[in-house]
């Protein structure tokens, strides 16, 4: 269902709130869970938080997919930076060396699971993240079973030489493609600097070489985060024909 396509007369509601899960090493995660009102089977959507944090726009965005037939859930991958406003636990995480890889599988594989064993779920379930979110996408996408579809937004650091891993990203997603095992869809700005235009060119010959189903969609006009309506980055028109393709992708895949 796109942008605009439901008819006016169809049950409508959404109920949106934060819970809390088991997430990495069995700990307590925050997520904020956006589902329709709905007799219908429901697919689920995990979605990644970007570098800014479990944010505001990360929630609105969990809505949107919501309203169009989706039960998603948005984990605190940040959950062990402590308390405050996103900027400022975001910034701790920074200053700490960024977020371990492992634990944001782990809470990745834990919304994975809460979703796909909810009532009315019909058994499918997706993955979707931005900037750091989407490097996180393709890594989980890569080496985590059970997701049926997913999308990379500009996820930058996919590609990336040995000497910027660190002990929080010790591998570089890349490496990990040949694992790839569902459907993904890639969004990316032609004027963005990470990921770059070389980037996304490495990576998609590398999905050609190892036969992976694959589609990419690139942007003139359109730098790094194109889709952040709350920043002077945003484009709508790409953004809008962009999201289009995502809903369409998600459709296809998990409805």
């Amino acid at each position: 269902m796109t942008w605009n396509s439901f008819h006016v007369k169809d049950r409508a509601g959404l109920v949106a709130e934060t819970i809390r899960l088991p997430g990495h090493e069995g700990k307590p995660v925050s997520a904020w869970w956006a589902r329709p009102m709905t007799d219908r089977p429901i697919p689920g959507i995990v979605l990644i938080p970007h570098m800014p944090g479990w944010d505001e726009w990360c929630r609105e965005t969990s809505n949107r997919f919501a309203m169009h037939g989706y039960s998603v859930l948005c984990p605190n991958i940040y959950e062990d930076y402590g308390d405050g406003t996103p900027p400022e636990v975001s910034g701790r995480m920074r200053d700490a060396g960024g977020v371990p890889d492992k634990s944001v599988m782990e809470d990745v594989a834990a919304s994975l699971a809460f979703l796909k064993n909810q009532p009315g779920a019909n058994g499918r379930a997706g993955c979707i993240g931005m900037c750091s979110g989407g490097r996180h996408t393709f890594l989980a996408a890569s080496t985590l079973p059970g997701i049926d579809a997913a999308v990379d937004c500009w996820g930058g650091g996919v590609v990336c030489p040995p000497e910027s891993l660190t002990p929080a990203r010790p591998v570089a997603p890349i490496d990990c493609a040949a694992g790839l095992s569902c459907p993904l869809l890639g969004i990316f700005g032609n004027d963005d600097r990470n990921p770059t235009k070389e980037d996304v060119n490495v990576l998609e010959a590398k999905l050609r070489e190892l036969g992976k189903n694959y589609e990419f969609h690139r942007y003139d006009g359109a730098g790094h985060g194109f889709w952040y309506y709350d920043r002077p980055m945003y484009r709508v028109e790409q953004a809008m024909d962009s999201w289009n393709k995502v809903l369409d992708f998600f459709d296809r895949y998990l409805k």
